[in-house]
């Protein structure tokens, strides 16, 4: 079995690596990415140095209680809470007197709600890798044996899942076809959502010989059963082994 690293080493190797500095000013700028919204960072463009830093401190504690459930909200107010009481907390009767330190009640009530978070990331991690596993188990072969014809297909996300599509069917022994879409947006959502597409397309292209109907069809079924904020585009192409070649573009760039 792996062993788990000594901690004292990790922490050596951390500081090795020499880009804490470049991984921490990245880590800050997706935390303005995720926790401000677009009017908010317009607004901080348009601050002082020190107005900007209380504004984006404040927008940044709000957004993070705005997030976290009931439970875990309650747990971080009284952390702070605690914090900024008096450091010692006197109780006296009868000459018996005892003090009170809340700094450690705070720091530990902080560090049990990073934990929780780090377990349901850490679950939102797995699940994101077995739709990964999904995906590549959706994936055609990178190179497809067509008479006639020589075909590499590959694709990889920017993301552990994405709505990036590339797919090969084998309609029937002499006719064959190439897919390539996407889905907007990244993440879990656009790869549901090309799974969909895919699915569909596979199920739809042996019943049709005219293309234009084969996309409108597809067109009409993905607007029926995705989100309405949500567009796909795809590129078609339908050959075969005799050199013949047609395609039908659904909003895709254009083939070279």
């Amino acid at each position: 079995p792996n062993q788990e690293p000594k901690l004292h080493k990790m922490f050596v190797e951390d500081f090795r690596r020499g880009d804490l500095k470049r991984t921490i000013q990245r880590d800050f700028r997706d935390l303005k990415e995720f926790m401000l919204n677009e009017e908010r960072r317009l607004k901080l463009q348009q601050l002082g140095r020190f107005r900007r830093w209380f504004y984006m401190s404040w927008w940044f504690l709000k957004t993070l209680f705005f997030k976290l459930t009931p439970a875990r909200r309650f747990l971080v107010a009284l952390s702070l809470f605690l914090f900024f009481m008096q450091d010692n907390f006197n109780v006296s009767s009868s000459g018996f007197r005892v003090n009170f330190n809340f700094g450690p009640l705070s720091g530990i009530l902080l560090l049990f709600v990073l934990m929780l978070e780090l377990k349901d990331k850490l679950l939102a991690h797995e699940e994101l890798e077995a739709g990964q596993a999904v995906q590549r188990a959706l994936m055609p072969p990178r190179s497809p044996d067509v008479p006639g014809w020589r075909i590499w297909l590959f694709t990889r996300s920017a993301n552990e899942v994405g709505g990036d599509l590339v797919d090969f069917i084998k309609i029937s022994p002499k006719r064959f076809a190439v897919a390539v879409g996407d889905v907007a947006g990244k993440g879990l959502r656009a790869a549901l959502l090309t799974a969909k597409l895919q699915a569909t397309l596979r199920a739809l292209a042996p019943d049709f010989t005219s293309l234009p109907l084969l996309g409108a069809k597809l067109n009409e079924i993905f607007n029926r059963d995705s989100l309405p904020t949500l567009f796909a585009s795809l590129l078609y192409f339908e050959f075969e082994e005799n050199g013949s070649l047609r395609f039908v573009n659904a909003g895709h760039l254009p083939p070279v």
